[in-house]
C-alpha cells in the first residue's frame, strides 16, 4: 500500500485538513474529530485502499483500517496536518461537545477504567489459572491437580496472592486513575486509596459477616464512633471519594498561600476526605454498590433464559454506542464480591456477542464474490472469535445490516443457552474463544458449546438473510 498516498487521499476526504480538529488512533482505528461532519465524503472514503469500515460515534468519526495499517497511515496523516502529539483523549475532547450527559457519563467511566483494565486482566487469568490447579475431577477423576501433585500447592498459593493483589487493592488503582479524569493530584489520590485499604481495618470482604455478629470495630471519638471498615474490591466508594478529594484540593489550592500549598494543600486534603469517606461516603455508597450487584444477579438468576437472550440481544448495540464501557465497573464489582456473586455474567454474554459478529462477517466472506469485501470479513471475523469486533461490526455487519440482524439474534440464542447454565466468569479476558480460561471451571462446557451455538445460529442465520436480501435486489432490478 502507498502509504503517503492512501493520506492524501483521505485527508481531502474529510474536508481538508482544516477541516480535521484532532487525530489520533487506537490498536485498529483512526479517531477524528471534524468541524463539519457533512463535508466528509463517506462513499469515497469506503472505496478508499485499506479502509475497512467508517462510523461516528461520542462525537469522534471513526476510519477502520485493522491493526499494522493504522500506525502507518496515521503517521502520514500526521504529517500533513501537524498534529502528530495529539492522543485519544486529545480527540475525546475535541469532540465531547457532540455528546449528550449519557454519552459524557459512558465516557468518563470509559476514561478511569480502560487504562487499570490490564492489571485486571492480569489478575483475573492468574485466578483463572489457580482456578485450573485446584479444581477436583478437571483432569484426574475425583482430584485436583494440586492433590494429585502436592509439590505444586505452594506454586498454588504463590498464583493465588498474584491473581488477588489487584482486586485487594483494587481502590488505589482507581483512584489513580479517577483523579486524572478529575483534575487532582494521583499520588494524593492513590494515598486515599491505600487508606481505604489498610490493614489496621477490617477487611472489606469481611463485613458482612462482623455486622450480622455485631463486631464491627470502629473508633471512638468524642463519643462519637466510625467504623474502621476497608473498602477492598470496592468501586463506587473510591469513585465518589477520590472526587471529593479532587474537589477539595483544587477548592484549597485557591485561597492558601503557594509558600505553604505543597505543606497544608495536601494534608487537609486527605484529612478531610478521609473524614467524609469513613463517616458518609463509604457507608453510603457501600450500600448503594451492594443493592447494585444483589439487584443484577437477582435479575439475572430469577428472569432466567428470557433475561440471558435479551440481555444478549443487546449487548452488541451496546458496543455501538460506547455504553458497554460501563459494565467494565459492574464487572469488576461482581468480581470483587466473588464469593458472593460466583463471577461475571456479563463476560460470558459479551463473548457470545462477539463469537457471533464473527460469525456473522465470515458467513459474508465465505459467500461473497466481493474481493474486497471478502479481505476485510474474513481477517475481521477471525478477529471477532478472538474477542475483538469493531472491524467486523463496523466494517461488515453494519453496513450490510442482515449479518448484524442475525448476529444479534445468534447472540441472544447461545445467552439464553448459558443462562440455563448458570455460566459465570471467575476473571476478565478477551471476550471469546480465549475467553475459556477466564470461565469457572464448571462453566467450561456450556461456555464452549454456547459459543457453538452463537456461531452457527449466526453463520446459517446470516446466508438465509442474505439470499433473502439478494432475491429482493433482483426483483426490484
Amino acid at each position: 500500500m502507498n502509504y503517503p498516498q492512501v493520506a492524501i487521499k483521505l485527508v481531502k476526504m474529510l474536508g481538508g485538513k482544516e477541516n480535521i480538529k484532532a487525530l489520533a488512533h487506537c490498536a485498529t482505528r483512526l479517531r477524528l474529530a471534524v468541524e463539519d461532519e457533512s463535508k466528509i465524503d463517506e462513499n469515497a472514503i469506503d472505496s478508499l485502499e485499506g479502509v475497512k469500515g467508517q462510523f461516528k460515534v461520542a462525537g469522534q468519526y471513526q476510519v477502520i483500517f485493522g491493526s499494522g495499517i493504522v500506525n502507518q497511515v496515521y503517521s502520514e496523516m500526521a504529517k500533513i496536518t501537524g498534529m502528530s502529539d495529539m492522543s485519544t483523549k486529545d480527540v475525546a475532547a475535541s469532540g465531547a461537545t457532540k455528546q449528550n450527559i449519557v454519552q459524557q457519563a459512558v465516557k468518563g467511566l470509559s476514561d478511569i477504567f480502560v487504562p487499570i483494565i490490564p492489571a485486571i486482566v492480569a489478575g483475573g487469568l492468574l485466578m483463572g489459572i489457580f482456578n485450573i490447579l485446584v479444581a477436583p475431577g478437571l483432569f484426574i477423576e475425583g482430584k485436583s491437580l494440586v492433590d494429585a501433585y502436592p509439590g505444586i500447592t505452594d506454586l498454588a498459593n504463590l498464583i493465588n496472592t498474584f491473581a488477588n493483589a489487584p482486586f485487594v487493592f483494587l481502590p488505589i488503582l482507581i483512584a489513580f486513575s479517577a483523579s486524572k479524569k478529575f483534575g487532582g493530584n494521583p499520588f494524593l489520590a492513590a494515598a486515599l486509596g491505600m487508606l481505604m485499604v489498610h490493614p489496621d481495618l477490617l477487611n472489606g470482604w469481611g463485613f458482612s459477616g462482623a455486622a450480622i455478629s455485631g463486631n464491627i470495630p470502629v473508633w471512638d471519638i468524642l463519643g462519637y464512633e466510625i467504623e474502621k471498615v476497608g473498602y477492598q474490591g470496592s468501586v463506587l466508594p473510591v469513585l465518589v471519594a477520590t472526587y471529593i478529594l479532587a474537589k477539595i484540593e483544587i477548592g484549597l489550592r485557591k485561597f492558601i498561600p503557594s509558600v505553604l500549598d505543597n505543606l497544608l494543600t495536601p494534608l487537609l486534603a486527605i484529612f478531610i476526605t478521609g473524614i467524609l469517606t469513613f463517616t458518609v461516603v463509604g457507608p453510603f455508597t457501600r450500600d448503594i454498590g451492594f443493592l447494585l450487584g444483589d439487584g443484577l444477579n437477582w435479575l439475572y438468576d430469577s428472569a432466567g433464559f428470557i433475561g440471558g437472550a435479551l440481555f444478549g440481544f443487546i449487548y452488541a448495540p451496546f458496543v455501538i454506542t460506547g455504553m458497554h464501557h460501563s459494565f467494565i465497573a459492574i464487572e469488576i464489582q461482581l468480581l470483587a464480591d466473588i464469593a458472593v456473586t460466583g463471577g461475571s455474567f456479563i463476560f460470558p454474554i459479551a463473548a457470545m456477542a462477539n463469537i457471533a459478529q464473527g460469525g456473522a462477517a465470515l458467513a459474508v466472506g465465505f459467500t461473497t464474490k466481493d474481493i474486497k469485501l471478502k479481505g476485510i470479513a474474513i481477517p475481521s471475523g477471525i478477529t471477532a472469535l478472538l474477542g475483538i469486533t469493531e472491524p467486523a461490526m463496523f466494517g461488515v455487519n453494519l453496513k450490510l445490516r442482515y449479518p448484524f440482524i442475525a448476529a444479534i439474534c445468534g447472540a441472544a440464542t447461545a445467552s439464553a443457552f448459558i443462562t440455563l447454565f448458570n455460566v459465570k466468569a471467575s476473571a476478565l479476558g478477551a471476550a471469546g474463544i480465549p475467553g475459556i480460561i477466564s470461565i469457572r471451571t464448571g462453566d467450561v462446557t456450556p461456555y464452549i458449546i454456547g459459543m457453538l451455538i452463537a456461531f452457527i445460529t449466526t453463520f446459517v442465520l446470516t446466508l438465509l438473510l442474505g439470499s433473502r436480501a439478494k432475491s429482493k435486489q433482483l426483483k426490484s432490478a
